[in-house]
């Protein structure tokens, strides 16, 4: 019944109930273990027709014990031969927690030889306590695909039963069975699982089995004079029904073998102990020499049986073919047979697999990277192309039309740094879009550095340059009106100061960034796809990536520190809107694109960060933001001025008067110094014809004076009538000089036109300077 427990039960009874006993002859491997292990306390040869157990080969352990039934390791050769044969090296198992199969698993096969891994990788060996389990689950994980687990001596129709429902069987999968049990034992009913019998026959069919050969295949007679085939039929005679319902049916050479062994042992006993003077019947459980004969029998026993040739080994063990089949269609096909003791593996080539293939023993996964849509990339690097070249016709126009006066008021220096930034951020769209489609993993580091680097100071330079300017504006304008006269004189310096802030703190950050903790190449991992048209082969998507250790720490830094001054930019625009100055003339163009920079990059910053798996998305999100705001800037800062310059003349007249001077490095200089000549020579006829007039109004009043002064005498009874004494009598004043520059009258000679001159407009500050 293969328990121990009646086992020690029938041992105690046949030990100490009458007729002694010479030989003991159990089945099963877990009663022959107890068994051989108890019977050397009472001198007792245990042959066993069933055990295969390979635990039972240690001498020290079971001295006495001998068997028919060879050794399960047998089994490990020939399924490494197989293995061999199929080209598989990976192998999972699943194994019982009973001394026959735990030592069963941890026998060491022989290796297999190279070119293959060397060795059979075990993916896993679950031990599981009787009865059979379902497959544990981590077979699926480990992607299992050759099985040949060693099943308790029931049937393992709840472990295929469990195995249909996982779908753990097909053309991917193969099972190895020890083939002992019945040719039909799936199709038999068992209560204890709820699989139909068309459900068990779809889970087992293609498994191989692996058996040592029971019943001799050659037609030649054994020592009962008798066929294999001969036994099978009186066997079938006797039991009167199908064998392939018996239990045990294909054991029962190696049990016929076995009584042969026995009979034939004893017979070569009792002649040697004759020779001493000795019987068979003279046995006692205290007789060591007696079963000391016994064993020399059986172990040097060899002859034809209808199992096969029997011998033992010097374990006891049954040395033996290896039979391998292969259920076809619900029957079982012999496909080969294996002999270990001359490493020779004979053939048939009528395997047949369910794929017309022997599955592979594992689903080879290939890497493949995603890379970005070359479409996309084209397409974004010839904008970025052309906002280049917009760039430098930009900066080429600002540089060449500098000695303009309406591009001078614009600040050209902070729009020519906005025009290099623009550059510098649309040349990062490049890098960008390289991944490895273009350049091995030892050259992506340094991609990684020139976006960073290039995005960086085109940010700092383009918006750096846009913010000083808008910032003086807020700053100047919003103080009150007695502090705004003191702060309206604009020194450049300081604006190209504050630009060179910006830009020092973003390198500083990324030399410290760059040293301390360097961007490298990261590869992040999909979940494996499985193509339609070929089940063993498994995708595994790759995404390259730019990455640095405490890469969130960094980007939270960078991130933080650009969207401050996003925001303060926003802020300074709408303060700014409703000021007019002439300092800077172009800072509502500024405001305008400050607002769609911000707008683009809050948005892009985490929209990218968030799409960082789906590298299409990512980096045309990223590029076309960079792309759109430097198009913007460009044509809001740089389009109205070409436009002014070109309908207006102001570019034509500027340049023929430029001409003119004679002077190609002075120009505004030149200019200004002809404008104050022509200025002074129109003063100096306005001082002139005031001069004349000045000298006939006091012509005039010397006329007045004299014709007073005859009057006078003429009255000198109304002069006698007067009290005031004749001493006190005015005289007439003395003539003035001619110019005096401390007399109003000069003050009023200065201005714009002659003809514009009054006593309400008066101001002689500048006559000094201009006469001279």
């Amino acid at each position: 019944q293969c328990d121990p427990g009646q086992a020690t039960k029938y041992l105690y009874e046949l030990l100490y109930n009458d007729p002694i006993k010479i030989i003991l002859m159990p089945g099963c491997s877990s009663v022959s273990t107890l068994v051989a292990e108890a019977a050397r306390m009472w001198n007792l040869i245990v042959l066993s027709y069933g055990s295969s157990s390979p635990a039972l080969s240690n001498r020290q352990r079971f001295p006495t014990f001998f068997r028919t039934h060879p050794s399960a390791t047998l089994h490990n050769p020939t399924r490494v031969q197989l293995f061999k044969k199929w080209g598989w090296t990976k192998i999972a198992t699943i194994q019982q927690t009973t001394e026959v199969f735990t030592s069963s698993s941890s026998a060491p096969p022989p290796p297999p030889p190279p070119p293959p891994p060397a060795g059979v990788d075990l993916l896993g060996a679950k031990g599981t306590p009787p009865p059979p389990p379902p497959p544990p689950p981590s077979l699926q994980r480990q992607d299992a695909r050759i099985i040949p687990p060693p099943p308790p001596p029931p049937p393992p129709r709840k472990v295929f039963c469990e195995v249909y429902k996982e779908k753990l069987y097909g053309k991917k999968y193969v099972w190895f069975l020890i083939g002992w049990y019945a040719d039909n034992w799936f199709r038999i009913k068992d209560p204890a699982i709820n699989c139909t019998e068309a459900e068990m026959a779809e889970a087992v069919e293609g498994h191989v089995t692996t058996e040592i050969v029971m019943l001799n295949p050659e037609n030649t007679r054994s020592i009962s004079n008798m066929t294999s085939q001969e036994f099978i039929e009186k066997l079938q005679k006797r039991l009167g029904k199908n064998p392939e319902e018996t239990g045990g049916f294909q054991e029962a050479p190696l049990a016929y073998d076995a009584i042969w062994a026995l009979a034939l042992a004893l017979n070569k006993t009792s002649a040697e102990l004759v020779k001493k003077g000795l019987r068979l019947e003279d046995f006692n459980y205290n007789n060591k020499n007696i079963t000391d004969e016994i064993y020399r029998a059986l172990n040097s026993s060899a002859f034809e049986g209808v199992s096969g040739h029997v011998v033992f080994d010097a374990s006891g063990s049954r040395m033996a073919w290896t039979l391998i089949e292969q259920l076809q269609g619900g029957v079982y096909k012999k496909i080969g047979y294996y002999d270990s003791t001359k490493d020779n593996l004979s053939w048939y080539n009528n395997d047949k697999w369910i794929g017309g293939a022997p599955p592979a023993d594992y689903t080879k996964v290939i890497t493949t990277f995603r890379f970005l849509s070359q479409k996309l990339f084209i397409s974004v690097s010839v904008l970025a192309s052309l906002g280049i070249l917009l760039a430098i016709i930009c900066l080429a126009f600002n540089i060449y039309n500098g000695h303009v006066r309406y591009i001078q008021n614009s600040q050209p220096y902070l729009n020519n740094m906005t025009a290099v930034g623009c550059t510098l951020a649309l040349a990062a769209v490049f890098p960008l879009g390289l991944d490895g489609y273009h350049i091995g993993p030892g050259l992506f580091p340094f991609v990684c550095q020139a976006r960073l680097w290039l995005l960086g100071l085109g940010f700092s330079l383009a918006y750096g340059s846009m913010f000083t300017k808008i910032w003086w504006v807020h700053t100047v304008f919003t103080k009150k009106e007695e502090k705004k006269e003191k702060r309206k004189t604009l020194e450049p310096w300081k604006l190209y100061a504050t630009v060179g802030l910006l830009v020092g703190l973003d390198v500083v950050t990324l030399i410290i960034w760059q040293i301390v903790d360097p961007l490298h190449r990261t590869i992040e991992e999909f979940t494996k796809e499985e193509p339609k048209t070929d089940t063993d082969v498994s995708i595994l998507p790759q995404l390259e990536h730019c990455s640095s250790t405490k890469m969130n720490t960094w980007l939270g830094i960078f991130y933080g520190f650009k969207g401050l001054l996003l925001l303060l930019g926003i802020f300074l625009a709408y303060e700014t809107k409703s000021v007019s100055t002439e300092k800077i003339n172009d800072h509502r163009a500024v405001g305008m694109a400050i607002y769609n920079v911000a707008v683009l990059c809050l948005i892009t910053a985490p929209v990218t960060m968030i799409l960082s798996s789906q590298q299409d998305a990512a980096f045309a999100f990223a590029s076309l933001a960079v792309v759109f705001s430097s198009y913007i800037t460009l044509v809001v800062l740089f389009v109205p001025k070409m436009r002014r310059l070109i309908t207006r003349g102001e570019w034509q007249s500027e340049q023929q008067d430029t001409m003119k001077t004679g002077s190609s490095t002075n120009n505004n200089e030149e200019e200004k110094s002809r404008l104050l000549e022509k200025e002074n020579r129109e003063l100096e006829k306005i001082i002139a014809e005031k001069e004349e007039r000045v000298s006939e109004l006091r012509q005039q009043l010397q006329d007045r004076q004299q014709l007073r002064s005859r009057r006078r005498s003429s009255n000198p009874s109304r002069e006698a009538g007067n009290h005031f004494s004749p001493g006190l009598s005015a005289a007439p004043a003395p003539p003035a000089p001619f110019y005096q520059p401390n007399l109003p009258l000069v003050r009023c000679l200065v201005s714009e036109q002659a003809d514009k001159l009054g006593r309400g407009n008066c101001d002689g500050s500048r006559v000094h300077l201009l006469y001279k």
